[in-house]
């Protein structure tokens, strides 16, 4: 959907007859409808002529010990100890022989008996071998006749590979490298999640509001989406999201597509390195001056404030100055891409001396092939960057004006990631949207839009609740709103909604509208031993004694178990079974009556942790899991904890001397105030551990002082007479140990704070919202104690 005149794409930058190589063809595709593309290829093609790649997973040190050490007869305990001494982590990995000569430990094992030996032995033989076959991800080869002539081919089962899920597609035997090498073309069909967002936002669109958005005739210049991305809300925006890209687009001020272009090309690790998205930013906004060294380049390069920033950029330099072929131009481009240096040398010195040739100035060409050198060497595709920018900027658009349909289809297509769901929740609550619980009468299998800024919780994102019951409710409440417990269990299939699924409905908040959840909880095996056996009943075609069917089943009803009368579960534990069954707390928060003091002491939420810095940082949080572990080297114990705010979920770690001393003090699902920082030695890290040294119970600052009720009034400023009367009897309904105080600000401006010596008030909601009735809302707010 891109025209590549607008942009200046070179179609050389692909096929030209000076290239070698294949091409590498990558197609994304809606992810929910990838597999009918690869079933369209099957019945275009012909099924003998399209296989899937075969991988090979291999055995890597742990996996090898553990199975050779199964076969010799260790137990599963010793095998898993040995393995876990051989280092496997992303960045620091050994082979079975480097951890013999570099881990003491395992170089004991080896030399303490003949068994251990063997083990290491034959683990050492094993290791990189091949261990099973998958299906490659992406991956499609299509032959000009059946596939079996050219390459060797087998079968597997493939779940999803089309349509016709499940069943068993050609596979070739060669993995993808080898199929190169025979000749043959691997194209990569990818399923792109965010193609299934548009997609799915556009239906809400169309449906709720009557709008067909023709997202190949918006403008690529609305003020609204710059706006929104250079204040940050860059969550769900294709490419974006991420604190590096947010941060681009707001020191670039992004005001243009070009902009979005440029920010894409330079998020990569050697333009980075390089420091040529500082550049761009600094010379955008007029703090660098953008000057040319030929007048041929300004032409090339005014699009990118001078900076050589594509690919496409090196080549139309070389065909400018060098009056070559854009063939040409691309091996030279290649060259400086693959960091060839032979290549890089002939190329070049072919270049300088064209140029030359052509009556430029010796000294200016060799600095700009210097440039080209330098720069090219990180300068992205722009053909790539400019099509990922499209859909950058249509999500972005889609975010800015229709936020509900957009927010809603984005919780929608990351169901079953929690951390997701919960950032994209809290992203959708930021933008005014109000987030309700599942309900069986309103929910679908996705979330979905209901009036202009609410979102309903989808079905498909409850734990234990799947497809087919989610169908059989939905079906269930098709002619009238389902009304009680009884009246569900006898509607929808049982054999699908079990007890599993009635439970994890019932926590889950989405039968809220037929009773209390500990009512529904402890109604639940009755209503559906009656529910069932009315099934059985219609089943068998059986009628009643007291007349016809229609009669009995009334009569059933009439009789079928009701609610019955016990108090409904304290908060925290409505909170707590919500989380274990959604991942996360969507009623409600246990840090939600603590919400003014977390904004008041809070320095940094979850989401804004794992960013170095070298001032105290606190955080208001739960504390959701504590996992304890034993220092190696001391011998101590320390914790890592998970943290949760109204953000989102994060990790931190208490070093033994602290977790000494707070360690007792550390409980489950209770508000607390982190403090803490990070460790020089972290500088420069990407996402930096963040440390604790003290934590405090939120609940217990309210009772030392530290937290006072502030009532701020300025001088003329209306209240009616008595009011300080009123604002005493508030206080003394509620008291509590907060100091109250009186800010005054006078007609001079000046300001002076008096705090009563004998009116304590209480930080809970009901004081001060009785308060604010009283006074306003801005009028009323927590401060720091003196």
């Amino acid at each position: 959907d891109v025209c590549p005149l607008k942009y200046d794409l070179l179609f050389e930058r692909f096929l030209n007859p000076e290239r070698v190589s294949m091409p590498d063809i990558d197609v994304d595709f809606c992810e929910e409808r990838r597999g009918e593309v690869i079933d369209y290829v099957r019945d275009k093609y012909g099924r003998d002529s399209v296989g899937q790649i075969i991988t090979f997973g291999t055995l890597k040190s742990r996996a090898a010990l553990k199975d050779v050490g199964r076969v010799l007869g260790f137990t599963p305990g010793e095998t898993d100890a040995i393995a876990k001494l051989v280092p496997n982590a992303p960045n620091y990995s050994l082979t079975v022989k480097e951890a013999i000569d570099k881990v003491p430990e395992v170089r004991k094992l080896y030399e303490q008996d003949e068994r251990h030996q063997q083990l290491f032995d034959f683990a050492i033989s094993l290791e990189g071998l091949a261990r099973h076959a998958g299906i490659h991800a992406a991956g499609i080869v299509i032959a000009p006749g059946p596939l079996d002539e050219y390459v060797p081919v087998c079968t597997q089962e493939s779940k999803g590979s089309g349509s016709g899920s499940d069943e068993r597609v050609v596979v070739t035997q060669y993995d993808m490298n080898q199929l190169e090498k025979a000749g043959m073309l691997k194209m990569d069909f990818l399923g792109l999640t965010t193609l299934t967002v548009i997609h799915d936002a556009l239906v809400a669109i169309k449906s709720r509001r009557g709008v067909a958005v023709d997202l190949d005739t918006i403008p690529y210049d609305d003020e609204a989406t710059f706006r929104m991305l250079r204040a940050g809300r860059t969550a769900g925006v294709f490419q974006f999201e991420s604190p590096l890209a947010t941060d681009m687009v707001r020191s670039m001020r992004a005001d243009s597509f070009d902009d979005l272009v440029a920010a894409n090309a330079l998020m990569r690790p050697g333009p980075l390195d390089a420091g040529m998205h500082k550049t761009y930013c600094r010379r955008k906004k007029g703090e660098e001056p953008v000057s040319y060294q030929l007048p041929e380049l300004e032409e090339i390069l005014k699009p990118t404030f001078g900076v050589i920033t594509y690919q496409e950029q090196v080549m139309r330099i070389a065909q400018r100055l060098a009056g070559i072929s854009l063939a040409e131009a691309d091996v030279l481009r290649k060259a400086v891409g693959k960091k060839d240096a032979a290549l890089i040398k002939k190329e070049l010195g072919k270049f300088v001396t064209k140029a030359i040739g052509r009556g430029f100035d010796k000294k200016i060409i060799e600095d700009i092939a210097g440039q080209i050198e330098t720069f090219g060497r990180y300068g992205f595709n722009k053909s790539h960057s400019v099509a990922y920018s499209v859909l950058s900027y249509q999500t972005a658009y889609l975010k800015a004006h229709y936020p509900a349909e957009f927010m809603a289809a984005l919780l929608s297509a990351c169901i079953g990631d929690t951390d997701s769901v919960v950032k994209y929740i809290n992203e959708a609550r930021d933008l005014g949207l109000e987030i309700l619980p599942p309900d069986v009468n309103e929910s679908g299998y996705k979330f979905t839009v209901v009036g202009d800024v609410r979102i309903r919780f989808g079905l498909g994102a409850v734990r234990n609740v799947g497809h087919a019951a989610i169908d059989s409710i939905i079906d269930a409440r098709a002619a009238t709103p389902i009304e009680t417990l009884c009246d569900m269990c006898e509607r929808v299939d049982l054999r699908t909604c079990n007890k599993r699924v009635f439970e994890a409905l019932t926590w889950a908040g989405a039968l809220d509208g037929l009773g209390h959840r500990a009512q529904l909880a402890a109604a639940l095996d009755g209503a559906m031993q009656s529910a069932s056996l009315l099934q059985q009943e219609k089943a068998s075609g059986q009628g009643s004694l007291f007349g016809d069917f229609g009669a009995a089943t009334e009569s059933r009803q009439h009789i079928a178990p009701t609610l019955p009368a016990i108090p409904p579960l304290s908060e925290g534990e409505r909170l707590q079974k919500e989380k274990e069954i959604l991942g996360f707390y969507i009623s409600g928060h246990p840090l939600e009556p603590f919400r003014a003091e977390v904004e008041l002491l809070a320095s940094h939420t979850v989401a804004g942790l794992g960013k170095w810095s070298d001032t105290p940082v606190s955080i208001g949080v739960v504390v959701t899991a504590i996992k304890r572990q034993i220092s190696k080297k001391s011998g101590a114990e320390f914790a890592r904890l998970t943290v949760e705010d109204f953000s989102g979920a994060g990790e931190v770690l208490v070093f033994p001397e602290a977790w000494a001393a707070i360690g007792d003090r550390v409980k489950s699902d209770v508000p607390v105030l982190i403090k803490g920082g990070y460790s020089k030695r972290d500088q420069g890290v990407e996402n930096p551990t963040f440390i604790v040294d003290t934590i405090t119970r939120l609940a217990e600052m309210r009772t030392t002082g530290q937290i006072a009720v502030a009532i701020e009034l300025v001088a003329n400023c209306g209240l009616p007479g008595g009011v300080m009367g009123d604002i005493k009897a508030v206080a003394e309904s509620h008291p509590g140990s907060a100091p109250l105080e009186l800010h005054w600000r006078g007609t001079d401006g000046a300001t002076t704070r008096f705090r009563s010596s004998s009116l304590a008030v209480s930080t809970a909601s009901a004081s001060l919202l009785e308060l604010r009735a009283l006074l306003g809302e801005e009028r009323v707010r927590l401060v720091r104690g003196s």
